[in-house]
């Protein structure tokens, strides 16, 4: 499938911002289940210097600079990707073994996966999570079977509903309360499975949407999306991270479907902002933002079968980044000083999307 994704930033500033510095993560990550054929990040106003990089993850970071005094800044990024239909591989390697695998033991061999294993700013390590996680793995469970079966249980858990939590909101407090949006969710089965000494890593991206029966889809109506994914070493080098989407109770190898666009991956989302910056001025901005994700018809995907995928290389891309759905949210800041922003993912779209 051939997607167009549009992602539009806007925010208005009061009183005027003299200077910036932001850094985006925008482009979407090239990976075995997506080819990115081409992007495109358009700054209003003009930016002193715009470059990309890639990061420690190998993701795309563009970095760009105002040096003239704006009331907005605009930022839109326009992608076009391929993806493919996904599907759950076979795997029987135990839960125990995996964390063992993972666990540091002097002289044994590195897994690079053992990084996705320890707590970050936005996942703790805290005893609730592995008491709610623990159901779903007995005693020589396949790690991937009680994956899944976790991320079922969350699915019927929890309660979707727009506006519940904040961007900050503790991933403890969205479990306690057991309703929140998608980065709760993620987050939550990120740190239940990372409580059982498994790795586990954050996914952002959009996921294309359809409208209801009768009504015609407008721009800018879609979401952004997060989800998780498993580490599951019994798989193909390369090829060893399966998806989780608790949001929506799907799940796939390397991708949760064609109608999803991976962005970029982290540890969670305070690794995958994609706009962050300092400004000096801005007392107080209001931030908007628009997504559009659409098909492009008859087109032929040049990407291989999932049967073919087996067989393919390593993939080196790794990255982190993520989105949002329109919506607005206002901050204030003490005076016009040096002022850190975030744009966050959850001004989600109604129902579980």
């Amino acid at each position: 499938m051939k997607l167009r994704i549009t992602h539009e930033t806007v925010y208005d500033y009061r009183p005027a911002v003299e200077t910036a510095q932001h850094m985006a993560y925008l482009t979407p990550l090239p990976t075995q289940a997506q080819q990115l054929l081409s992007h495109q990040l358009e700054v209003t106003p003009s930016p002193t210097c715009l470059s990309e990089a890639l990061d420690v993850y190998g993701n795309t970071r563009s970095f760009f600079s105002l040096q003239v005094t704006h009331r907005q800044l605009r930022v839109v990024a326009h992608s076009e990707v391929a993806t493919q239909p996904s599907a759950l591989p076979n795997s029987t390697v135990a839960w125990e073994a995996v964390r063992e695998r993972l666990r540091y033991l002097a002289g044994a061999p590195f897994d690079a996966a053992s990084e996705f294993v320890f707590a970050s700013p936005m996942v703790p390590r805290q005893s609730e999570f592995a008491m709610y996680g623990r159901l779903s793995f007995p005693p020589g469970r396949p790690v991937l079977a009680g994956a899944l079966d976790l991320m079922h249980r969350i699915f019927a858990d929890f309660t979707y509903e727009s506006q519940s939590t904040e961007v900050n909101t503790p991933a403890l407090e969205a479990l306690n309360q057991r309703k929140g949006v998608c980065q709760d969710f993620a987050h939550i089965l990120i740190a239940c499975l990372r409580s059982l000494g498994l790795a586990a890593r954050y996914v952002s991206g959009y996921l294309l949407t359809l409208p209801a029966p009768g009504t015609v889809k407008l721009k800018g109506s879609d979401a952004s999306h997060a989800w998780a994914a498993v580490y599951v070493p019994d798989l193909p080098d390369g090829q060893r991270w399966v998806d989780l989407d608790p949001t929506n109770d799907r799940a796939g190898w390397l991708s949760p479907g064609e109608d999803y666009v991976t962005l970029a991956i982290g540890r969670d989302f305070s690794d995958v902002s994609p706009l962050r910056g300092v400004i000096h001025g801005g007392a107080s901005h209001t931030l908007k933002v628009g997504v559009t994700v659409e098909p492009v018809a008859q087109w032929v995907s040049p990407l291989p079968t999932q049967t073919q995928l087996r067989g393919l290389e390593s993939c080196q891309t790794q990255g982190f980044g993520s989105g949002t759905n329109f919506g607005q949210s206002q901050s204030q800041s003490s005076g016009p000083l040096v002022v850190p922003l975030g744009e966050s993912s959850q001004n989600q779209g109604s129902g579980r999307s």
